[in-house]
């Protein structure tokens, strides 16, 4: 079964192949009115609260009024650092609101034309008049919804290849940032902007709040350094070259076809398809920010699920969930789960599809399965292990 696509577009009176053909890390978007009546699920008090939490990474920037220019906290913070900012020119950023707050969660739903595992997080920013994190530039895609207030953007048009950033600041600014269009984004409005497009937004009025959704891009480097040391330790470390079938050489000094052929067999073994497929579904659901999924205090029985889905409720990811899948050839599939392979059968399959994909599963996509007893182990598994978890709906 499909996750059921959002009642509203995010892209206006666009579809979602028109954006990404048009779009999509090329150009920059601006959608008026891309949540009609949109309402923050936060308010700035709710926000500065989640900031003084442990285990939540959260920043203010102070552009005027802190120590030096554009100082950078980090928190978590005591409510008393709240009470000594000055009156405007200063940000609070709080990552990974998707996390902590299940309705700004559901918002992902928005995008599930993009695929899951490009997503980075939620990011929720609020700053009162004139606050701003300075003219700079992102290496990933991101849309930034505007939640409350409003936000002046600057932004050029074009990807920057190489940026001149002001020396001896604690945050990354452009020195040399030239705008080339300019708006004013309200509550529901939406600016989507491809990797690298230099933008500046600044608070117009106070209880400005914006949702950043991030898009992961790794870089090569990390992709190959991963898969690398993922491959050594696939290794058998007592395993060394051997030539039994050695013959006499013509030349010592030589490195020969036999030598050369079995080192590049070795190669090739570790980079076969199922052995790049299997590594990658692993390293593309570890969860962010070496987190851990946290299982529930009293473990569910079958039957307790069972008798919870019958009632009407439905699931949904757990905080600290990445779920992702994989299907093969035969019919099977491999669920990843915050890093970890589950294999299922053809006839199980289908489970992959029902469990991923979307912020809410819904009574009506799970009930249809709970007289297969490996489909219900399999839920109970991954909610005994804090990566779904009940929901009201």
């Amino acid at each position: 079964m499909q996750p059921t696509p959002p009642t509203s577009s995010v892209l206006g009176n666009r579809s979602p192949a028109d954006f990404l053909n048009t779009y999509w890390q090329t150009q920059p978007l601006v959608v008026r009115d891309a949540l009609p009546d949109f309402q923050s699920s936060l308010s700035p008090q709710e926000l500065a609260g989640l900031a003084c939490e442990e285990g939540v990474e959260s920043r203010i920037i102070l552009e005027e009024g802190g120590e030096h220019p554009w100082e950078l906290r980090h928190g978590p913070f005591a409510s008393a650092d709240f009470l000594d900012l000055p009156e405007t020119h200063w940000t609070l950023l709080v990552q990974e609101v998707d996390r902590l707050i299940p309705e700004v969660g559901a918002l992902l739903d928005h995008f599930r034309f993009l695929p899951d595992w490009r997503l980075d997080d939620v990011m929720v920013s609020y700053a009162p008049t004139h606050g701003t994190v300075g003219p700079h530039i992102d290496n990933y895609d991101v849309f930034l919804l505007q939640g409350a207030g409003h936000r002046r953007w600057q932004i050029g048009t074009e990807p920057v290849a190489d940026e001149e950033i002001v020396p001896d600041l604690d945050v990354r600014i452009l020195a040399d940032f030239e705008a080339e269009e300019e708006f004013v984004l309200g509550p529901g409005d939406l600016l989507y902007l491809p990797p690298r497009v230099a933008h500046y937004g600044v608070a117009t009025d106070d209880r400005c709040m914006t949702y950043s959704v991030g898009f992961r891009a790794p870089r090569h480097q990390d992709l190959v350094a991963h898969f690398l040391q993922h491959a050594i330790e696939t290794l058998d470390s007592d395993a060394r070259y051997s030539d039994p079938d050695l013959t006499p050489v013509d030349h010592p000094g030589e490195i020969h076809d036999d030598a050369r052929r079995k080192v590049r067999r070795l190669l090739r073994d570790l980079v076969r398809d199922d052995a790049v497929d299997q590594w990658l579904g692993q390293y593309l659901t570890r969860p962010p920010r070496d987190r851990e999924a946290v299982a529930p205090q009293t473990p569910m029985t079958e039957d307790e699920l069972t008798d919870t889905l019958r009632a009407g409720h439905g699931l949904r990811p757990g905080p600290v969930a990445r779920l992702a899948f994989i299907e093969h050839d035969d019919g099977s599939a491999t669920l990843f789960a915050n890093g970890s392979p589950i294999d299922l059968s053809p006839d199980l399959s289908y489970a992959a599809r029902v469990v991923t994909g979307r912020q809410q599963i819904p009574n009506d996509a799970l009930t249809p399965h709970l007289d297969d007893d490996a489909f219900v182990e399999l839920l109970v598994d991954l909610i005994n292990k804090g990566l779904l978890e009940g929901n009201a709906t």
